[in-house]
């Protein structure tokens, strides 16, 4: 019996463990495949180059009775969930970056969610960390071993001439002995056994961006990738616990940072004073526990809403700075701010201000954040009062700030509904609701009832079932008739609300119960995969029976 038991996601990546054969291998590896399918090497009609249009895939490919299951972007018809699957040719599509993200695409769309993929002859030490970004998980030593044949030695950072083995710089048992087949096996198991690392922490991405820099097709790939959120986001976590790292210009395209950016414009529901006040960034985050930010609140006052420009993510207004990524970011100090950086963050601003216009707008800031307010200003036509006289904690630039706001009166920093709104696309009234610290966090309660809890990780809130009632529609889930005895497994679901990503809070509800939990898949993947644990409940109600 063979079966794919995925236990982490990042992004398109899986850790878990294939069975097959009485076999149990951990995921992301590295096999002898002919091993673990003795028919592939009696095969025919599957060497179909990736650019073949579909007539001719139609007519001579061929798929086979048994796994690998081999498939072709442009090729029709069905494999079973939970198989395994071949793309023959994959290590060509390298040299094609538009084009591997198009055949990327096509799959996805024809390939039940899980399935494992392989791609033959396409792992190197250097390519692993992307073929798992795109969502391969099995992989041979071909590739290496053809490499060896061609006397390259391979590293993560590329191949490499052979003479390289008698450098000393490799300590493994192929170099001590002088052979370089061994030492590329073992760069490439040591090299996917990194990749596993990377997806159980939730930061493959900033692997891949590492790895990437020495190899311009894998940024290309990684570009074009981030270029299809409309296609690929539903993938993509909604929160993780673990540090965004932007450290290159490619993070600023990712997809958290975009939807980020979009839910500031689109969704988050701002206070209704009249008065934005931007404030720099800090580097300890979340920003107010920052030397400077504690500063800057003892003068505010409460009498402005506090809105940070950062980059990469543009602006962090001061509800959210607790959420993921506000408060999981992390970049190099150099208070020098490219071009990329301006325009990515003005564009930001100005789309934030058109969409929530202010009465007044006063930039406490300095330096390149200046900047982009500045050429935020320009776009959309707004106007800045400008507080900043030498540095921005100078007694001369506090006292300009303090005075700028003498004639405004303070306001409540409603935390909640500022995070409500960006979380679940709707405005709640928090009339009445209360936050009360505990050991575990914050309860927010209306009365004795406690309508929502703080996740202390991701900086999200947990409704309960009392706290759900005021979320109308959205996030919701479909299941069958059966009463929930912990995790809710794939085949239990009949429907869920398609915007519905991995870590977002979800309403359960069927015939027999409701539910409480975060969802451990996205929309797309609870509906189309057959198996696997969809939702982790947190709690489960009960449905009264009218008998």
């Amino acid at each position: 019996m063979t079966t794919v038991d995925i236990k982490k996601r990042d992004f398109l990546a899986r850790t878990g463990f294939f069975t097959h054969g009485g076999e149990r291998i951990p995921l992301p590896a590295v096999v002898n495949m002919q091993d673990l399918f003795p028919d592939l090497a009696m095969r025919t009609r599957t060497n179909i180059p990736l650019a073949a249009p579909a007539a001719f895939v139609t007519k001579y490919h061929s798929s086979g009775p048994t796994e690998p299951f081999e498939v072709h972007p442009n090729m029709s018809g069905a494999v079973p969930s939970g198989s395994c699957v071949m793309v023959a040719n994959w290590h060509t599509a390298f040299h094609h970056p538009r084009d591997y993200v198009g055949w990327l695409l096509a799959l996805r769309e024809r390939i039940p969610c899980d399935t494992l993929w392989y791609a033959p002859a396409a792992a190197t030490p250097a390519t692993v960390s992307v073929l798992a970004y795109s969502g391969f998980g099995i992989f041979d030593f071909l590739g290496v071993d053809l490499r060896s044949a061609q006397g390259q030695f391979c590293t993560p950072e590329g191949d490499f001439p052979g003479d390289w083995i008698n450098d000393g710089g490799c300590g493994c048992a192929g170099c001590r002995e002088g052979d370089i087949r061994e030492h590329n096996r073992t760069a490439l198991l040591q090299e996917v056994h990194t990749v596993r690392r990377f997806i159980e922490r939730g930061q493959l991405r900033e692997l891949l961006e590492a790895r990437s820099r020495l190899h311009p097709a894998h940024v290309a790939i990684l570009r074009h990738m981030d270029g299809e959120e409309a296609r690929l986001g539903g993938f993509m976590p909604v929160v993780r616990n673990t540090p965004l790292l932007a450290c290159s210009s490619d993070s600023l395209t990712r997809i958290e940072v975009r939807r980020f950016a979009r839910r500031i414009v689109e969704r988050y529901v701002p206070p209704a004073h009249g008065t934005v006040i931007l404030l720099p960034c800090s580097a300890r985050k979340p920003y107010s526990s920052s030397k400077t930010h504690r500063t800057l609140m003892a003068v505010i006052r409460g009498r402005g809403h506090e809105c940070i420009v950062t980059s990469p993510l543009g602006l962090v207004p001061r509800e959210l700075e607790g959420i993921y990524p506000a408060a999981h970011y992390d970049v190099p100090v150099t208070g020098h701010w490219d071009r990329e950086e301006l325009a990515w963050a003005a564009g930001i601003i100005a789309a934030y201000f058109t969409a929530h216009p202010a009465r007044r707008i006063i930039a406490h800031l300095e330096g390149g954040a200046l900047k982009a307010a500045h050429m935020a200003a320009e776009q959309c036509g707004i106007a800045l009062e400008e507080t900043v006289s030498g540095s921005v904690l100078g007694k001369n630039s506090l006292a300009r700030l303090d005075a700028a706001l003498a004639t405004e009166r303070p306001h409540r920093i409603d935390t909640l509904r500022g995070i409500l709104s960006w979380q679940f696309n709707t405005a709640v009234d928090t009339t009445g609701i209360s936050p009360r610290r505990t050991f575990s966090g914050i309860n927010y309660t209306r009365g004795t009832t406690i309508l929502f809890t703080s996740d202390t990780a991701t900086g999200l809130v947990r409704p309960t079932h009392a706290g759900w009632k005021l979320i109308p529609g959205g996030y919701r889930v479909e299941i069958d008739d059966f009463l929930p005895q912990g995790d809710i497994l794939v085949p239990g679901i009949l429907r869920a609300d398609e915007q519905i990503l991995e870590g977002d809070e979800v309403f359960v509800h069927g015939p027999r119960a409701t539910a409480t939990g975060r969802a451990a898949m996205g929309a797309f993947e609870m509906v189309h995969s057959r198996h696997g644990i969809a939702i982790r409940v947190r709690k489960v109600q009960k449905v009264k029976s009218n008998d």
